[in-house]
């Protein structure tokens, strides 16, 4: 009798056996544990899906930049900043999960020494990475239900957007940093609103870099795109200096179609350039296309 309570009572205090689950990362498939406890988030596109699924988080950088995510930052610890993480924070805090990628990417070796680093970088193909870390998400914090219709949302913005520039002509897009400019193409950081959108670029042969190719005004005069899509980089970041419409306001570019026909669309700078990748980020800019033609 006391051989079998002896088991039983063992058997009462082995721990449980975590489930992990096989999600797509920026390095590849990577097994992690599932409904992890604690998680410290370096990437804002990671936090605009995780907001989105209703995921709360434990510790976050800062600043977060986008206004609808001050929300989800009250109350969180700050851990850094998107390029410096506060290692002594992070240890303090000891999660279960770091999620890094795009700007703090560079960090994941050193934080992995922490806590399981997941690298959540959207880089090449914006929309199906972004969809793809949606999917990982859900599947981490048993957010599947949630995660598929925010992709059923997603899908049909897209399509609306879509329909509103289909026959409207060619685009350029272009991001200002006060009085420079630089556009990008289909292989761009903001290029998937060419391919996703089926929407015609004005130059073909963009050189595909992260920060775009340093053109001049004569350029976009010359490119004369039907539409000109506008990033402000300052605005996004928050900091002071000639906004986009001041340093596109100018006599060269009143010579392009996009000017004389009203189709020059400042995109909200902050979800697309801080956020890119983001299941709201993404919504978001597609609304606001949409709503523009």
């Amino acid at each position: 009798m006391l051989k079998q309570l002896a088991v039983v009572l063992i058997g009462l205090s082995s721990p449980a056996i975590a489930q992990t689950v096989e999600v797509e990362t920026f390095t590849g498939s990577v097994s992690v544990e599932a409904g992890p406890d604690k998680i410290a988030v370096f990437d804002l596109a990671a936090m605009d899906t995780l907001q989105a699924l209703g995921v709360a988080v434990d510790g976050l950088v800062s600043p977060v930049y986008l206004p609808y995510l001050e929300s989800a930052a009250t109350g969180t610890t700050a851990v850094g900043s998107l390029f410096e993480p506060d290692f002594e924070a992070v240890n303090a805090m000891q999660p279960d999960l770091i999620i890094a990628g795009g700007r703090s990417s560079e960090q994941v070796p050193e934080l992995a020494k922490i806590a399981p680093t997941l690298d959540m970088t959207i880089y090449d193909d914006v929309v199906g990475e972004g969809l793809a870390r949606l999917e990982a998400y859900g599947a981490i914090f048993d957010k599947a239900d949630e995660a598929a219709a925010l992709k059923a949302g997603f899908e049909a913005q897209l399509q609306a957007a879509k329909d509103a520039v289909a026959d409207k002509g060619t685009a350029l897009i272009v991001m200002t940093n006060g009085p420079k400019v630089s556009t990008y193409g289909v292989g761009g950081r903001f290029g998937w609103l060419h391919s996703a959108l089926d929407l015609p670029e004005a130059v073909d042969g963009v050189e595909q870099s992260t920060h775009g190719e340093a053109v001049s005004f004569e350029f976009i005069r010359d490119a004369n795109p039907d539409i000109l899509l506008v990033v402000d980089r300052l605005a996004a970041i928050g900091t002071d200096g000639d906004n986009a419409k001041a340093t596109l306001d100018n006599a060269l570019v009143h010579e392009t179609k996009a000017w004389a026909n009203g189709n020059v669309l400042y995109l909200n700078p902050a979800p697309i350039y801080i956020a890119g990748g983001g299941i709201q980020s993404m919504t978001q800019t597609l609304k606001d296309i949409e709503s523009a033609f």
